[in-house]
């Protein structure tokens, strides 16, 4: 051992005291830093909790409640006898919510696959997607059968923000024979909302169709009844876990007229299929107990969104059935004094 390397050892034995001085300091330091960090840690999160509670309690809410609309029934219709004229029935329909849709042409398209979405189809999903926000669900296909229900059921986790759900819709027994009296009810559209004040578009959410023509366009009021709500907590997919609050609908008046559906049919008869159109009036109190304009059409192809190609073949038809003849045509009176 040579006396350079002892030195150099006793020198280092020498500086301990100096080394754990140093030690002591950045120990300090170090545990100054960390109370630092720790207290700006705890003074965020005392922030977060306490100055901001009510900011995120509301966003978390909104990310697991939901306010969904619950569209009344709509009224029914009656002839003077008491004869159902317009009534309701159950259906199903396919529906989308697109802030629980990462990708909706992406959805879209898988869809296509389980269920049948004809261009109609998305042509009116695209056009009301635009008037909905994003937190309202759209109606991708009004009306599902009993094999595409399944088939969605099947491959429904592929699908997370789309929903069956199930409503009533209209359906007219007799077709083609009160068309022109009761008239018909159609998808609710752009121009339709545009009509519409602020209150009544709000007592239309969740409503697919309104009254087009006829008693249905006329009565709309008191067929469509008021919109009721419930709030619902739902897990990360969307599912309805609880329903936390409801305030049920209030269904549409039903009305009773003063048509006689027997008569009606008699009447319709009488024409042996050629075109006119006749109206029978009690002349004790001026009620009209038969309206008949021919030829005619069914209003129940209008329930779900008649086709382009249906709709073209009612218009270049010559009898025009879309026509009104009883109402709203011009025809010069007869004479009067001949019979005499």
């Amino acid at each position: 051992m040579s006396p350079r390397l002892f030195q150099r050892r006793g020198a280092r034995l020498r500086d301990a005291p100096a080394e754990a001085e140093i030690f002591r300091r950045r120990a300090v330091w170090g545990f100054l830093i960390a109370m630092l960090l720790l207290g700006t840690l705890g003074l965020r999160f005392a922030w977060l909790q306490v100055s901001q509670y009510e900011v995120y309690q509301t966003r978390s809410e909104s990310n697991r409640i939901r306010l969904r609309s619950i569209p009344p029934s709509r009224g029914l219709v009656y002839d003077r006898n008491g004869r159902l004229l317009a009534d309701n029935v159950p259906a199903y329909r396919l529906e989308l919510i697109p802030e629980q849709v990462d990708d909706i042409d992406a959805t879209i398209a898988g869809l296509s696959d389980v269920v049948s979405l004809d261009e109609e189809d998305l042509r009116r999903f695209r056009a009301t997607l635009k008037s909905k926000r994003r937190f309202q669900s759209v109606p991708i296909k009004l009306r599902l059968n009993e094999s595409e229900m399944a088939s969605f059921a099947v491959n429904r986790y592929r699908f997370p923000g789309v929903e069956v759900v199930p409503y009533l819709t209209r359906r007219y027994p007799y077709g083609e024979l009160f068309a022109h009296v009761i008239g018909y009810v159609g998808r609710l559209d752009e121009s339709d909302l545009a009509a519409m004040s602020e209150q009544d578009i709000a007592e239309y959410d969740g409503t697919t169709h309104i009254g087009k023509s006829g008693i249905e366009k006329h009565y709309e009021k008191e067929l469509h009844g008021q919109v009721g709500f419930e709030r619902v907590e739902i897990n990360a997919e969307g599912r309805v876990l609880r329903v936390i609050e409801r305030q049920p609908a209030i269904p549409g008046r039903d009305l009773f007229l003063s048509i006689d559906a027997d008569l009606q049919a008699a009447v319709e008869a009488a024409f042996e299929g050629q075109p006119g159109a006749a109206v029978a009036v009690d002349p004790r109190d001026g009620e009209v107990l038969a309206l008949v304009s021919l030829p005619s059409y069914d209003p129940n192809d209008f329930v779900y969104g008649i086709s382009q190609r249906d709709y073209s073949r009612l218009l270049a038809n010559p009898g025009r059935p879309l026509f009104n003849r009883a109402l709203s045509g011009g025809y010069e009176p007869g004479s009067t004094l001949k019979p005499f």
